[in-house]
This record gives structure tokens, C-alpha cells and sequence, in this order.
């Protein structure tokens, strides 16, 4: 058996088109995600802040100067794309409850 047929044994045993493709996908979603919230969301909140700034939104501790606007906007997109994630994995798998396996 020569390498190149070796080579598309290994990528068919191990689906990694399928993987490259869900990776593209992935990263696209979160620049989609990133966007929403950074143009639409986080300015609506700094409206209700009183710097209206919401990159610099800050909190002093003592000397410490905690800068949590960036840290919110982060979470906002981490939970949307864990929710996005959870929703095509529940399509997905067309399963009434995703569970371990």
C-alpha cells in the first residue's frame, strides 16, 4: 500500500475533513458571536454605565483597579457560543437529552 493511499485511509478512519470543516465553522461562529457583542450588546449595556464606556468600565479594590468590562463582554460571548453549541449538538444527535456515552 503506498502513502498517499496510507494518507486517505488515516484521513477517512479519523473523519478529519469533517473536523477541519467543523473548526472553519467554528471559528466563524465566533467572530459572528464576537461582533454581536462588542457592536450590539455591550453598547446597550453602557448605556446603564455611568462612564458609558463599557471597554474601560472599571471597579477599584484598595489600590487595585479591576477592569471588568472586557471580562463581561468574554462572558457574553462564551455563553452564547456554549449555547449555540449545545443546540447543534442536541440537533445534532436528534436526542431528547445530551448525555454521556
Amino acid at each position: 500500500m503506498g502513502i498517499i493511499q496510507e494518507f486517505k485511509d488515516f484521513l477517512n478512519e479519523y473523519k478529519v475533513v469533517g473536523l477541519a470543516v467543523a473548526f472553519i465553522m467554528g471559528a466563524a461562529t465566533t467572530t459572528l458571536v464576537q461582533s454581536l457583542v462588542n457592536s450590539i450588546i455591550m453598547p446597550v449595556i453602557g448605556i446603564f454605565l455611568p462612564a458609558g464606556d463599557w471597554q474601560t468600565a472599571t471597579i477599584m479594590v484598595g489600590s487595585a483597579k479591576i477592569v471588568w468590562g472586557a471580562f463581561v463582554a468574554a462572558l457574553i460571548n462564551f455563553i452564547i457560543i456554549a449555547v449555540v453549541i449545545f443546540l447543534i449538538a442536541k440537533i445534532m444527535l436528534k436526542e431528547d437529552k445530551v448525555s454521556k456515552k
